[in-house]
């Protein structure tokens, strides 16, 4: 099965001739005749008489637009309309099209609005509206903590300014594409207003994230003096992303194919067995688990897939508790022989008092720890292995802990030597070896570990944080957040790169920085100062994002290496019933065609979608060692709660 790419085709022009947005005269006459509705719900279905029609003569409109076009007129920012001309001409003005037909062969653009005007609009609360006398432009303050600004476009459109609307913008078209209750495009009739809407939306957006209102004093308050680049990444420097470098291949042409063909191939597809899947712990060896809630199913790893060995284990209800809770996270350790389930305290709250550690060999729940310090119990956010690698470890005893204000280091081995078992009567403790309990502000949400051992944390208010393998108390380097919490994080093999989840975007960020002798480090060994790269934003387009509905980004990772000198290959996310695909060298490359014309932080719109028909509980590739010749990378296994999927990638890279 291949993968569904983003739909890039449907380009808007400066006109309406036969050749654009639906091209035949069907669609030309049904533009037509909706230009004058004030409701635009009509659009949304094909009518069949247009087949039997010609197209009419253009309109009066259609003359206005190309005599504006002509003239280049920039429109004032006050509130007057223009009453000099024969034909007033009003303040923002702008051209409305609606999307129809989602993501099938009968997609297009239609004409909402042939002529139109914006406004951005500053409410005090919940309970203001926009009437005439409340709107306003850019120098509209409003006051009040829960103000916002919103756009309005004509009667058709009022949306609230954040990154839901995933806004897109098209220099070379004067165009930009976003969400509101459905996908809108607004074509603009010259340059200069085209800048100065993307400029004041900049601001809006600026002001509805982070309370402030958009100016070099602000944002120097929210970046820091540091991360200048981050607000200003027209001039920043990037040339660590280019001097990182990768192990394969060349990087991509300027212009990438948007439409490749089996690019991914379906492998195998088989149906979980005992119990819905709750999540996915891919084993680098023989074998990989599928964790349900009654117990866990082995499947076989090859270099094509997993696929079922006919082998599932359940819970023992007798003998443990976790038949009576819903495992969340699965962690496999002491070279994949064992595995630690973690339960949340309540289905509303993710922390956990404590885990079961389970024997895959005989295939029973060995032991039940609860976390404690200093004789208090204590709970636990999320765990991870101390390292990339560490759960091939035969030796292994010891795991990551992560809590709201704690981030430690966890043992299994008893202080007085002794094995435990479900035979004690109490639940043995886990030894805390090492960490730090901050007294308050982390919001800690999410964290992962390099080759190295080193540590990146991930925070409610955006933050990201690297730690050294040596110390958890003092962050290295501390990045700024971009107004949303920060859900997953992932990190590269050799810590030059971290991949975090927002909800509506990901956010990839280079480590690397020059020291004042001239070494080249990243941030997780010494403090980076002001050499610092802008981050790159990965998003899906505004179709897509609205084919997604209200589903959120999860759980963004790298491909899995786990040996120096490799280069992980692909990022991968899931959102609602898609997974969705980046080739990483790509993201990388400055020349990328993505990245040309953009204003603010580069973002990355090409990509792979693998849609399945429920929603999709967790998609992760293989390890690296299930790459074969005739593949450029591991396979990709995509869980639903009741099937797992496998896909490999052709000889041909994944160009997208």
């Amino acid at each position: 099965m291949g993968a569904n790419h983003s739909r890039e085709d449907l380009e808007l022009s400066d006109s309406d001739s036969e050749s654009e947005y639906g091209s035949d005269s069907k669609t030309r006459q049904y533009e037509d005749e909706e230009e004058d509705e004030d409701n635009y719900s009509d659009a949304r279905t094909t009518p069949s008489s247009i087949d039997r029609k010609h197209p009419k003569t253009p309109s009066s409109l259609d003359d206005v637009e190309a005599k504006l076009k002509a003239l280049k007129l920039k429109y004032s920012n006050t509130t007057t309309t223009n009453n000099n001309n024969n034909n007033p001409t009003p303040k923002n003005a702008v051209k409305l099209y609606v999307h129809v037909g989602g993501n099938s062969q009968n997609s297009k653009w239609v004409v909402a609005d042939k002529l139109t005007v914006y406004s951005f609009v500053k409410l005090g609360n919940a309970n203001d509206s926009d009437d005439d006398e409340n709107e306003g432009n850019e120098e509209n303050q409003g006051n009040g903590e829960s103000a916002w600004w919103v756009l309005k476009i004509g009667s058709r459109v009022r949306v609230k300014i954040d990154e839901n609307m995933q806004m897109k913008a098209f220099k070379e078209q004067k165009r930009v594409d976003f969400v509101a209750n459905g996908v809108w495009a607004l074509k603009f009739f010259g340059e200069e207003e085209y800048k100065r809407f993307i400029d004041t939306y900049q601001n809006c957006l600026f002001e509805n994230t982070y309370g402030f209102e958009a100016n070099d004093e602000n944002r120097v308050k929210v970046y820091g003096k540091d991360f200048m680049g981050w607000a200003k990444p027209e001039a920043a420097d990037d040339s660590m992303w280019e001097d990182a470098g990768d192990s394969f291949g060349k990087s991509p042409e300027k212009e990438t194919p948007l439409r490749v063909n089996h690019d991914l191939r379906e492998e195998f597809e088989e149906a979980a067995k005992g119990g819905a899947i709750q999540s996915l712990a891919l084993g680098a060896l023989d074998n990989s688990f599928l964790i349900s809630d009654s117990g866990i199913q082995v499947v076989r790893n090859y270099t094509h897939g997993i696929s079922g060995k006919g082998v599932c284990v359940n819970f023992d209800k007798e003998r443990s508790s976790v038949a009576n809770s819903t495992p969340r996270k699965a962690l496999l350790l002491r070279a994949e022989t064992n595995m630690l389930l973690m339960s949340p305290v309540t289905d509303l709250k993710p922390h956990s008092r404590g885990l079961h550690q389970f024997d895959i060999e005989t295939g029973k729940v060995v032991s039940e720890w609860k976390f404690e310090k200093d004789g208090t119990d204590i709970t636990m956010r999320d765990i991870t292995n101390d390292s990339k690698g560490a759960q091939m470890d035969p030796s292994g005893s010891t795991f990551l802990g992560l809590d709201d204000n704690r981030l430690c280091r966890w043992d299994m081995r008893d202080r007085n030597g002794m094995v435990q078992n479900l035979v004690d009567e109490s639940t043995p403790v886990l030894n805390w070896t090492q960490g730090h309990q901050f007294s308050r502000g982390t919001n800690f949400q999410c964290f992962a570990t390099t080759g190295d051992g080193s540590i990146v944390v991930g925070s409610l208010d955006g933050k990201i944080r690297l730690y050294s393998s040596s110390s958890m108390r003092q962050a290295k380097t501390a990045f700024p957040g971009l107004g949303s919490p920060i859900t997953h994080v992932d990190v590269t093999y050799d810590g030059k790169w971290i991949l975090g989840t927002t909800d509506t975007y990901l956010i990839l960020i280079c480590t690397l920085f020059i020291d004042k002798n001239g070494s080249t480090k990243t941030g997780f060994a010494g403090r980076m100062g002001n050499r610092i790269s802008a981050p790159r934003l990965l998003k899906l387009n505004p179709l897509d994002s609205h084919m997604a509905g209200a589903n959120k980004f999860r759980s963004a990772q790298f491909s899995w290496v786990t040996e120096n000198g490799k280069q992980e290959r692909h990022l991968v996310a899931t959102v609602g019933k898609f997974s969705v695909i980046w080739n990483f060298q790509q993201v990388k490359d400055g020349s990328h065609g993505c990245y040309q014309n953009q204003v603010g932080l580069k973002s990355c719109y090409c990509y792979k979608i693998v849609p399945r028909d429920d929603s999709i509980v967790e998609s992760r590739f293989m390890h690296d060692k299930y790459a074969v010749s005739d593949s450029p990378e591991a396979p990709l296994v995509v869980a639903t709660p009741m099937k797992v999927s496998s896909f490999s990638i052709s000889s041909r890279r994944l160009q997208i």
